[in-house]
C-alpha cells in the first residue's frame, strides 16, 4: 500500500476504530460510559493517528481507560500518571498525550505531582474524573467529598473542607482550565476538542456519577427540573445568564458576584465572560457554594480561563540545543567518572 492510500485510510477513522475488543468493566450505568464515548468520538476529528495517541492513567476506576483504547496507553501507579506523561512528552513531544485520572489519584496520592505538571506546562490534557468518593475500594471519602459526607470510612460524617479543584489548578498557574459533566454530552465534546487544541496543559474537570458509592452527588447540577437554575454555562464574551426563562444573570458589585432578575435589571450591565481574565477567573472558581444554601451562586461549566504560554518540551528542547552548539556532543562516561577521582586501598 502506498502512503496516499495509507492516508486516506487514516482519514477515514471512526469512533469504532478507537475502541478495543476488551470488555468495559465498568458497574453499568458508571458515567466512565459517557465519557468514553466522547473521548472516542472526538479523536478522529483531531486528525492524529493511533499510533500518535498514548493515554496514561494512575490508579482507580477512570484508570482502566486505556485498556478501552485502541492506541498505545499505560495503566501506571498511583498519582503517577502525571510524571510518566511528562517524560513521554519530554521524550516525543509530537504524541498526543492524554492523562486519566480521578479526583482520589490526582488530588490526593498523585497531588503533587499535578500541581507541579500545571505550572510546567508540558503540551498534555488532563481529564480530572470528579465522583467526590473512592469507588474503586469501595466508597471511602475523597478530597473532593463534601464535608459532613457519610462514607464507610467517616461513618459520622466527613470532617474534611473539600477540595476545590479549579482553585487548585489555577493556582498552580494552570493555562487551561475547564469544567463539564458526563451527563451533557454535547458540551463535553466541545470542551474535549478546546482542550486537544490548546497547546499547554489543559484540565478539564468531569462531574462524573458514581451510581454505586455516590449515586446523585451532581445531579442539581444535571436533572433536567433543576440544572437551568443551578447551572451557568460560559462562554467567551458573552454575559452570565442562566435560569429556566434566562431571566437571571450575574453582575459585579465591586469584586462581589450578585445574582440578579433580569425582569428588573438590564442585560447590559452583566458580567461578561473574557477566558483570559486570570483575575475573574479567580473569582469564577470560587462559585462552589453548598447548594443546600440559600443564598448560593450557580455552579459553572465550560472555560474558566486560558492563557498562552510555552510548553516544558519546548523550552527543553531549546535549552538542550543550546548547550550542543556551546560545549558540544557530551560523553556520558565521561559525565559520570566526573573529574575527581579515588582509589580505595
Amino acid at each position: 500500500m502506498n502512503n496516499t492510500s495509507e492516508n486516506i485510510k487514516e482519514k477515514q477513522l471512526s469512533a469504532k476504530d478507537f475502541a478495543t475488543d476488551q470488555d468495559v468493566r465498568w458497574c453499568p450505568g458508571c458515567g466512565d460510559y459517557s465519557i468514553l464515548k466522547q473521548v472516542q468520538s472526538i479523536l478522529p476529528e483531531i486528525g492524529v493517528k493511533r499510533e500518535d495517541v498514548v493515554f496514561i492513567s494512575g490508579i482507580g476506576c477512570s484508570s482502566r481507560f486505556p485498556y478501552y483504547m485502541n492506541t498505545y496507553g499505560m495503566h501506571s501507579i498511583h498519582g503517577r500518571a502525571t510524571a510518566i506523561a511528562s517524560g513521554l512528552k519530554a521524550t516525543r513531544p509530537d504524541l498526543s498525550v492524554w492523562i486519566i485520572t480521578g479526583d482520589g489519584d490526582a488530588l490526593s496520592i498523585g497531588g503533587n505531582h499535578f500541581i507541579h505538571l500545571l505550572r510546567r506546562n508540558f503540551n498534555v490534557n488532563i481529564l480530572l474524573f470528579n465522583n467526590e468518593i473512592y469507588g474503586l475500594t469501595k466508597g471511602q471519602y475523597s478530597p473532593t467529598s463534601p464535608k459532613g459526607q457519610i462514607t464507610k470510612s467517616t461513618p459520622m460524617g466527613s470532617l474534611d473542607h473539600p477540595f476545590n479543584p479549579l482553585a487548585v489548578s489555577l493556582g498552580a498557574e494552570g493555562t487551561f482550565i475547564a469544567r463539564s459533566m458526563d451527563r451533557d454530552p454535547k458540551h463535553l465534546r466541545e470542551i474535549l476538542l478546546r482542550a486537544n487544541n490548546h497547546k499547554g496543559t489543559s484540565l478539564v474537570e468531569i462531574y462524573q456519577n458514581c451510581n454505586v458509592f455516590n449515586d446523585g452527588a451532581f445531579e442539581v447540577f444535571t436533572e433536567k427540573g433543576t440544572k437551568a437554575d443551578e447551572t451557568i454555562f460560559i462562554e467567551q464574551a458573552q454575559p452570565l445568564i442562566f435560569g429556566q426563562n434566562k431571566d437571571k444573570g450575574i453582575k459585579l458589585d465591586g469584586f462581589k458576584p450578585v445574582v440578579v432578575n433580569l425582569n428588573q435589571e438590564s442585560a447590559n450591565d452583566l458580567w461578561v465572560h473574557d477566558e483570559t481574565d486570570r483575575v475573574k477567573a479567580a473569582m469564577l472558581v470560587r462559585f462552589f457554594s453548598d447548594q443546600t444554601q440559600t443564598e448560593r451562586l450557580p455552579r459553572p461549566f465550560g472555560v474558566f480561563y486560558r492563557e498562552e504560554r510555552y510548553s516544558y518540551e519546548e523550552a527543553l528542547a531549546a535549552q538542550t540545543m543550546d548547550a550542543l552548539n556551546k560545549k558540544g556532543k557530551g560523553d556520558l562516561d565521561s559525565l559520570l567518572a566526573g573529574k575527581n577521582t579515588w582509589s580505595i586501598r
